[in-house]
């Protein structure tokens, strides 16, 4: 089953097939317990068409996306439908201990949890941004975990999907809530981050590629920091109070007045030189940051 194409698992009822467990208890949710587990299948990547989440030890060696993480004690991860998880050379490990939990999309049709599930930034977080948990934390979640399985467990019944919902929202708010003192934990490495991207935006603003390919975009600095979009975003509103794209555009501004008050270049030469195309987009950035146009600025220094 070795390949360069991704091994697609669309449902519950093939999971438990892959590894060798009896049929779901519920074809649209399943808790896996992965201690035990073996890859037999010599599967080297896997796309699931469900949402995922993990608790995971001996994790090492794993790709999400272009990210390794390599990390063998306890960590959360979060996957949604269509991304790609893979092994390094020898494919996905071929044993690890924890649980997993699949919930098919079905699922949530027509619950409060269906629309909401996306407003959670770290089910596009990269496997490198998964959650340390602190011996409390994951007693908290391994315990809504608990709630969860002995609910699909029993009879199931008309109060059986909300009671299962309700849990999973609560164990993602959870998630949310530990995130964020992982922010504030881990200060150190994400203050060198923030310390990274101001060098970059910076000497980006520096160059020519300002000319040729315009402002940088929140992408093109993520990918260059090695660190996905979103989880760029939620550190930054954690440490700044800012979003990527809001501190991209402080950069300009502050680039922008240094040419204002120090060379005799039109406004329509200084947004060119900036990487915009219109000029009226430029003083439009201009005034909403400074409360002044560009020419009222220049005039301030006369």
């Amino acid at each position: 089953m070795s390949n360069d194409v991704p091994y697609r698992i669309k449902s519950i009822t093939e999971i438990h097939r892959l590894m060798g467990l009896p049929k779901p208890h519920h074809p649209l949710i399943s808790i896996v317990d992965l201690k035990g587990f073996k890859n037999d299948h010599d599967i080297d990547a896997v796309i699931f068409d469900l949402y995922v989440i993990s608790m995971k030890r001996g994790c090492d060696n794993l790709f999400y996306g272009q990210q390794k993480y390599d990390f063998d004690e306890g960590l959360m991860g979060f996957m949604s439908p269509g991304q790609v998880l893979r092994g390094e050379e020898n494919g996905l490990p071929p044993a690890l201990e924890g649980w997993m939990l699949f919930i098919h999309p079905d699922f949530l049709w027509n619950t409060s949890l269906a629309a909401k599930i996306k407003k959670y930034e770290f089910f596009s977080y990269a496997t490198n941004e998964a959650l340390f948990l602190s011996d409390k934390e994951e007693t908290v979640i391994n315990g809504i975990i608990m709630n969860i399985r002995n609910e699909y467990h029993t009879n199931i019944d008309k109060f059986s999907q909300d009671i299962i919902i309700s849990n999973i929202e609560t164990l993602l708010n959870y998630a949310e809530r530990f995130y964020q003192r992982q922010f504030i934990t881990r200060k150190i490495t994400n203050s060198r981050i923030l310390g990274r991207l101001e060098e970059l935006v910076d000497g980006y603003l520096n160059n020519d590629a300002l000319l040729s390919k315009g402002a940088p975009t929140v992408q093109y600095v993520a990918e260059t920091l090695n660190i996905s979009s979103k989880y760029l975003s939620s550190l930054l509103k954690q440490l700044t109070g800012q979003t990527t794209q809001q501190i991209i555009q402080e950069k300009l501004i502050e680039k922008a007045k240094e040419k204002l008050s120090t060379t005799e270049l039109s406004v329509s030469e200084i947004a060119y030189g900036l990487g915009f195309e219109h000029s009226q987009s430029f003083s439009k950035l201009f005034k909403s940051k400074t409360k002044q146009s560009p020419l009222a600025f220049r005039a301030s220094f006369t």
